[in-house]
């Protein structure tokens, strides 16, 4: 395991072939704790590549505080939307800012819902529905953030009482909730060494159990802290419960002795061991921001003013407090820190609207967990996109079935091409199988057309033939030619330079 990691630091073969294995987080965790941190963050980007197609990089907003005004934070809600930001609903505020309202928590949640369509991400939440705390702790100013490391508990000793009579009279509307959210987060710092600012673990195995009950994706939220046996229980403690996603938090929660090593080290050992391949953090300073951006972070959790991810993510000790505006900040990191290649960064309405073309492609029953050959088709991103307004709005020309359904009658001949070696062309290809002789892969990038080719031969019958990235002579080649891209920007880029109609999803 030692030498296949260092060698897929650098060499993207290696990390195909450790992407495939069974891994132990004790071993990775150990083995990655022996790089440096050059080597470190080269390796988390190596993996951001896995599964293909899927190097996103994104932003969750909090669009919450207890002491908000309805108006505002529906405001908050839309320009997050706008942009094509995943809404961070801290459960705890939206009862709170519904309550002074007259109204139940589950009723703003719906508004919300009805007034965007971008994923909600549902945290702050418990056995009975969403957590209640007390006043000290919904308007805590910060202090551990603006304090700094090391974490020694809350500067105040008020974490973590909740009001639990609160909690119990809204029993009734907790699968709503869920429901109605995307996607849901689960703090399993109680297993590191955070008991006092934390949930109990059986109460985050039922929240994760009642996710997983409605086909949401489940984040697991982990500290830093020492940033080696802290790292390894937290991960074996996600990956017991099935959770998709590693949310890694810093900030005074990093108290290893080299903080900014140990926060690429973690952020590249979760790439490699997260089940849904999505890493995110919901609290890091700025210098932790950009080297675990280095590290291959899918995303950065911020917030409105007043919300506390508002100042956990992008500032450091001494400017870290409550009122920030985190989003800002964060989108400059990111674009200060993140190469855009085929998507904006951070993504945006129009990625989100790709992606959900994919999936409904696809189809939702597909996708990730499923795997096709040696990996997930997709990853977590599509199962939440398939939980929103945004996936029931969009239209696509042509899905797999619909394929079928042409193989079936013959208009699609013996041989098919398709353009593009991501997800797409992977179901295409196994709702093929058996229906034409031949499928040709083409891909501007040889080592995704490489790797596309293998893993597909090892999960079909079909012929498979790899056209060296040369969309002409594959469809040329062939009867019919499929341009996979759900992006209808690159998909008329591609039809421009083919001599025949090809067919298109999107």
């Amino acid at each position: 395991m030692d030498d296949l990691i260092r060698r897929a630091a650098h060499d993207p073969g290696a990390a195909w072939e450790l992407s495939k294995l069974e891994k132990d987080p004790a071993e990775v965790v150990d083995a990655i704790s022996r790089l440096d941190r050059d080597d470190a963050m080269a390796l988390g980007m190596n993996f951001k590549k896995f599964p293909l197609g899927c190097d996103l990089t994104e932003i969750f907003v909090g669009t919450c505080a207890s002491d908000l005004e309805k108006m505002d934070i529906l405001g908050n809600c839309a320009l997050s939307d706008s942009i094509g930001a995943s809404i961070h609903v801290c459960a705890y505020a939206f009862a709170d800012i519904a309550e002074a309202h007259g109204m139940r928590g589950i009723d703003l949640m719906r508004e919300v819902r009805d007034l965007t369509e971008v994923p909600l991400d549902l945290d702050h939440f418990g056995r009975y529905g969403p957590m209640r705390f007390p006043r000290e702790i919904i308007g805590c100013p910060g202090q551990c953030y603006a304090q700094g490391p090391p974490f020694n508990g809350c500067p105040r000793g008020r974490i973590h009482s909740r009001l639990l009579e609160k909690e119990r009279d809204a029993l009734a509307d907790k699968e709503e909730w869920v429901r109605i959210s995307s996607s849901v987060a689960v703090n399993l710092t109680c297993v590191q060494g955070g008991e006092d600012h934390a949930a109990p673990l059986e109460e985050a195995q039922e929240v994760a159990s009642l996710a997983r009950r409605y086909r949401k994706g489940v984040e697991a939220i982990m500290f830093v802290g020492d940033g080696y046996d802290d790292v390894i229980r937290g991960f074996t403690a996600a990956l017991d419960m099935g959770v998709d996603v590693f949310v890694i938090e810093g900030g005074p929660f990093n108290r290893a002795p080299d903080r900014l090593d140990a926060f690429a080290r973690t952020v590249a050992a979760s790439r490699i061991l997260a089940p849904g391949k999505v890493v995110v953090s919901n609290g890091a300073y700025e210098d932790e921001c950009r080297v675990g951006l280095r590290s291959g972070l899918n995303g950065l959790i911020t917030g409105f003013p007043k919300n506390h991810h508002g100042y956990m993510c992008g500032y450091s000790p001494g400017t870290a407090k409550r009122g920030n505006f985190g989003l800002p900040r964060v989108l400059r990191i990111i674009r200060e820190e993140v190469n855009p290649a085929l998507t904006g960064v951070p993504i945006q309405k129009t990625e989100l609207e790709a992606l959900a073309c994919a999936v409904k492609v696809v189809g939702p029953e597909n996708v990730y967990p499923r795997k096709i050959g040696f990996t997930s088709l997709g990853d977590a991103h599509w199962v939440c996109l398939s939980s929103t307004p945004l996936y029931r709005r969009v239209r696509v020309k042509n899905t797999v079935a619909d394929l079928a359904r042409m193989a079936k009658d013959g208009s699609l001949g013996e041989r098919v091409a398709l353009l593009g070696g991501r997800f797409v062309s992977w179901a295409i290809t196994k709702e093929l199988e058996g229906l034409v002789d031949q499928v040709t892969i083409s891909d501007v990038d040889p080592w995704v057309e490489q790797v596309t080719v293998e893993n597909l031969r090892s999960a079909v019958t079909t012929d498979l033939v790899a056209a060296g990235s040369d969309d002409r002579k594959a469809s040329a080649g062939a009867d019919t030619t499929i341009i996979t891209s759900t992006m209808p920007g690159l998909v008329a880029t591609i039809s421009r330079n083919l001599d025949n109609a090809p067919v298109t999803l999107v």
